[in-house]
């Protein structure tokens, strides 16, 4: 299986990276020409993976039309841009493995829904887990959920991914493993809040678990299953993303606590906090939905600037006692 990998930001080059690990040649389209430029002179990322050495194997391009011969496509575009990159592909019903963690703004889709319209042929697969960018490339060990509805194809994915460092957990609930990815982000930002402001350990602790309830609400209102939340790609990639500054949204949150506003910290970004996005549009979906979930409410009146990290903290903490 000849893979192709689309984004040339930090994960997408860490996934390359994966599947050259084999010795197996792999097309990596980049949207920076010094980016292609650094992994084909220099055999490294210096702009997204700085200090990581690429396998030669690697060979980024900036033109879409030199993934076409590729028999999959991991696809790594941050959520929003997916719909437009997707478009761009000149392929039809190749097999194409979203990694983009996120919904989509003025739709309220998911990525796999997303990925149907625009590719309405190719069959789908979803990549997700609790996954830093810097230590898959470095081949430390890592577990990460492959969600795909045609078992044969998601065992011939699986086969070619998988690494000693690198191991893939087989899965058909493709909802669920999504929900997981988008919704870990937002809360992400609320423990990032918690550490910023000083809060303690016991107040990160309580919005992890409180968290996963929310992600559990949601995710079983959309069709999600318990288990696909309790596994990797959900309570794996909250507990690793509300834990490090590594997050780019557990920093993006720890700004926040820290003071600083939520404008300029996202003006300063090379890299994209994918719950900052999500945050709107998950909470209007959930209310649509009359899923309850005050902490993305929280972190979304918050970004919008309508409260302060204090009063935020007050309303949570303020909300009426109930069964756990």
């Amino acid at each position: 299986m000849k893979l192709g990998v689309v984004g040339g930001g930090a994960w997408g080059t860490a996934l390359a990276q994966v599947a050259a690990g084999g010795g197996e040649s792999v097309t990596l389209w980049v949207l920076e020409d010094e980016v292609a430029t650094s992994i084909n002179a220099d055999h490294v990322n210096a702009l997204y993976l700085n200090g990581i050495s690429l396998s030669p194997a690697i060979r980024a391009t900036r033109e879409l039309a030199d993934l076409a011969t590729c028999d999959a496509l991991l696809v790594v575009t941050p959520a929003q841009h997916l719909r437009s990159v997707l478009a761009g592909l000149p392929i039809f019903n190749t097999p194409l493995i979203l990694c983009a963690k996120g919904i989509e703004a003025g739709t309220g889709l998911l990525m796999t829904q997303v990925a149907a319209e625009a590719k309405p042929d190719a069959p789908i697969a979803v990549l997700s887990g609790p996954t830093f960018a810097h230590e898959v490339a470095a081949g430390l060990p890592t577990a990460i959920t492959l969600a795909c509805a045609d078992a044969v194809l998601g065992q011939r994915i699986a086969e070619r991914i998988a690494r000693p460092g690198f191991r893939p957990y087989l899965s058909d609930d493709l909802i669920g493993a999504e929900i997981g990815g988008a919704v870990k982000n937002v809360l992400a930002i609320a423990c990032g809040v918690a550490e910023g402001a000083g809060l303690g350990q016991n107040a990160r602790a309580a919005l992890i678990s409180r968290g996963f309830a929310e992600m559990t609400r949601f995710g079983l209102a959309r069709g999600a299953r318990i288990e696909t939340l309790a596994g990797l790609s959900g309570l794996g990639d909250l507990v690793l993303t509300c834990s490090s500054t590594s997050s780019r949204n557990f920093t993006l949150g720890k700004g926040l606590g820290e003071g600083m506003s939520a404008s300029a910290l996202l003006a300063h970004r090379r890299t994209v906090a994918e719950g900052a996005f999500t945050a709107p549009v998950l909470r209007d979906v959930a209310r649509d939905a009359g899923v309850e979930m005050p902490i993305v409410e929280g972190v979304c009146a918050l970004l919008e600037g309508k409260v302060s990290v204090s009063e935020m903290i007050d309303a949570l903490l303020a909300r009426p006692l109930r069964p756990e």
